[in-house]
C-alpha cells in the first residue's frame, strides 16, 4: 500500500515538474516573441538613434563653426593665395612681363590695418628676446639660415652657440672686410637689401615700385621750425616738393632699399651728413614685401617709421626707416629717446626730437659708412635728397645691393 502511494506521489511529481518546464519554456517563448514583434514594429531609425548620437556627438561638436575657426581658415586661405599670387608675379617678372598695376581698396586696406600686427610685432620682439637652450641653437638657427639663405661665413661670429637668442642673431654683426665702403662715390647704399625704386621726384610724388606712388608730404611731415632755421625759407607757393630744395639748380632724388629677412639688418650712414632733425610717426606694421608694395598705396605713409633729416654738402638729406610686421623695433644707436612699437602712442600722429640744442649747433655728424642703427628682423629704408641735375644712380631696378656699394655719384 505504502509503496503504490509513493509510485502515485513520484508520478504526480514528475508530472507537475513537466507542467513546469513547459510553462517556463512557454513563457520564455512567448516574451521573447513578443520583444520580435515589439522591435519589428518598432522604427528602424529609432533603433540607431542613440548609437549614431553616442558615435557622432563629438564629431559635430569638434567641425562646429565658430567665429574663431572661420577668422583662421579664411586667414590660412587668404595668406596661402598671397603667396601664391606673389609667386606668380615673381615669376612673370623673370619672364620679363609687365606686371598690371592692381591696387587694394579702401575696405582691403582698412580690413588689413585691423589686424593688430603691432601687437603681435611685440609679442614676436619678446619671443625673440627668450634665451635659447644651448642644444636647440644651432637647429633653430639653422632652420632660419636655410629658409632664408643666410650666409654666415660673413658674420663676425660664425659659431651658432654665440647667439643666445633670435634677437642676437638677427642683429649679428659682420667682418669688416666682408662690406668694403666704396670711397670713389659720394652715395653709397645704407644696407643689404633690394632696389625697388630709384629716382628723380616729380609732382611731389614718390615711387614706392614702379607705379605706386605716395605722398612725399604725408611721409615726411610738415617742415619743423628746426628745418626752416637751417634750410632756406620758400615762398608759400612753392610746392612742397620745392620746399626741401635748398640750392638753385637741384633736383630732388629718391631710393627704395627692401630688406628681406635673411639681409644683414644693420644699416649705416649712406653719405658724410649731419642729422638735424628726428620724426617717429606712430603707426601700422604691414608687411613691406615688393608684392605688398604693388598692392597698397601710400603704404610706407601708413606704417611705422622714423624718419631722420639733416643736410649734406649738396643740400637737404633724410633716410627713413619704416617698420613692418614683426619689426616693430627700430634703433638709431644715437637716439636713446626713442622708442618704436609702443602702446603710449597712437597711431595717425607724431612726435620730433631737434638735435640741435644750446650746446650743440652742429647736429650729429655722421661718416659715410658708420653704423646708425638697426631693425629687429628687416624691413625697408627710404633715401631722399636733394642733389645737382647732373647725379647719375649706378642702379638697376630689382637688383640685390649690400652695403657699401654704390648708388650713385656726380
Amino acid at each position: 500500500m505504502a509503496a503504490s502511494v509513493r509510485r502515485v506521489c513520484g508520478a504526480a511529481l514528475r508530472r507537475s515538474s513537466v507542467l513546469t518546464d513547459c510553462s517556463f519554456s512557454w513563457n520564455k517563448s512567448l516574451s521573447l516573441r513578443k520583444t520580435l514583434v515589439t522591435l519589428k514594429h518598432q522604427p528602424f531609425r529609432t533603433f540607431f538613434t542613440d548609437r549614431r548620437k553616442l558615435h557622432a556627438a563629438p564629431v559635430v561638436r569638434a567641425f562646429r563653426l565658430r567665429p574663431f575657426h572661420l577668422l583662421v581658415a579664411t586667414g590660412g586661405g587668404y595668406a596661402g593665395y598671397a603667396q601664391y599670387e606673389k609667386y606668380r608675379l615673381e615669376q612673370l617678372e623673370k619672364m620679363g612681363v609687365e606686371i598690371p598695376i592692381k591696387l587694394a581698396s579702401e575696405w582691403e586696406v582698412s580690413l588689413y590695418k585691423s589686424v593688430p600686427t603691432r601687437l603681435l610685432s611685440r609679442a614676436w620682439g619678446r619671443l625673440n628676446q627668450v634665451e635659447l637652450p644651448t642644444w636647440l641653437r644651432k637647429p633653430v638657427y639653422s632652420l632660419y639660415i636655410w629658409t632664408f639663405g643666410v650666409n654666415m661665413k660673413e658674420a663676425a661670429v660664425e659659431d651658432l652657440h654665440h647667439y643666445r637668442n633670435l634677437s642676437e642673431f638677427f642683429r649679428r654683426k659682420l667682418k669688416p672686410q666682408s662690406r668694403p665702403v666704396c670711397c670713389y662715390h659720394s652715395v653709397i647704399s645704407p644696407s643689404d637689401g633690394k632696389i625697388l625704386n630709384f629716382g628723380q621726384v616729380k609732382n611731389c610724388e614718390v615711387e614706392q615700385v614702379k607705379g605706386v606712388t605716395y605722398s612725399l608730404e604725408s611721409f615726411l611731415g610738415p617742415r619743423t621750425s628746426t628745418e626752416d632755421m637751417q634750410f632756406s625759407q620758400n615762398s608759400s607757393s612753392d610746392s612742397f616738393q620745392n620746399q626741401p630744395v635748398t640750392k638753385e639748380g637741384n633736383e630732388l632724388y629718391h631710393c627704395v632699399i627692401y630688406l628681406a629677412p635673411g639681409d644683414y639688418h644693420c644699416f649705416h650712414s649712406p653719405t658724410d651728413w649731419r642729422v638735424l632733425h628726428r620724426r617717429h610717426f606712430p603707426g601700422s606694421l604691414m608687411s613691406v614685401n615688393p608684392g605688398v608694395a604693388r598692392w597698397i598705396k601710400e603704404l610706407f605713409c601708413h606704417n611705422e617709421r622714423v624718419v631722420l633729416t639733416g643736410d649734406w654738402k649738396h643740400g637737404f638729406f633724410s633716410l627713413t626707416a619704416v617698420g613692418a610686421t614683426n619689426v616693430g623695433s627700430i634703433r638709431i644707436y644715437f637716439d636713446r629717446d626713442l622708442h618704436t612699437n609702443s602702446p603710449s602712442y597712437s597711431k595717425g600722429s607724431y612726435n620730433d626730437f631737434s638735435f640741435i640744442n644750446n650746446n650743440n649747433k652742429e647736429g650729429i655728424p655722421m661718416r659715410k659708412g658708420e653704423h646708425l642703427g638697426e631693425f629687429n628682423l628687416g624691413s625697408t629704408i627710404v633715401l631722399i635728397f636733394e642733389a645737382p641735375k647732373d647725379f647719375i644712380f649706378h642702379l638697376k631696378p630689382g637688383q640685390k645691393i649690400r652695403f657699401g656699394e654704390a648708388l650713385g655719384s656726380l
